[in-house]
């Protein structure tokens, strides 16, 4: 039986094609895993979920309300602003807030929303929104741990301030 050079050269390259595919396939797997896996920062106190806050919506010129989507262990899962409104009013629909929370599987949420006035002092509209969210989310077993409003200095936790 004699030896076909073109057939050999096909079962090497064939050979190293599988052993590409391999280290593609492995590759993939790595980045699966990181992608389902990992998660974003872990927030574990007001302050520091203040400066994460203040960070993202300090510089919008119209109010926005936004929503930190945690695991149980508090770790991040997303970040969304879901609501825009004008200089001093935006309207929430905790409908849809529960429809996100479910969508990522959270465990818990933080709220916020910056006053392009600058003042971060809570009106009573925000109070009311914050008491109707938690009732809200509380029926699907999310729990609201805060609710941060981003303005001049520091931003204000109402858990802090024992507003919750």
């Amino acid at each position: 039986m004699s030896s076909n050079p073109a057939f050999s050269v096909k079962r090497a390259s064939a050979a190293l094609s599988t052993a590409q595919e391999d280290l593609l396939i492995k590759k993939a797997m790595q980045i699966l895993d990181r992608r389902l896996f990992t998660r974003g920062p872990k927030l574990e106190n007001p302050p520091e979920v203040s400066d994460f806050l203040k960070l993202k919506l300090a510089g919008i010129d119209h109010e926005v309300f936004s929503v930190l989507f945690l695991d149980i262990k508090h770790q991040v899962l997303a970040f969304e602003i879901m609501f825009h409104g004008d200089i001093g009013h935006t309207s929430v629909h905790p409908r849809q807030v529960i429809k996100r929370a479910i969508a990522h599987n959270a465990s818990a949420i933080i709220v916020a929303h910056n006053h392009p006035s600058g003042c971060t002092t809570p009106s009573q509209a925000d109070r009311a929104l914050t008491q109707r969210l938690r009732e809200a989310l509380a029926l699907i077993d999310v729990v609201l741990l805060d609710h941060i409003i981003v303005g001049a200095g520091d931003p204000l936790s109402m858990t802090q301030h024992g507003l919750m």
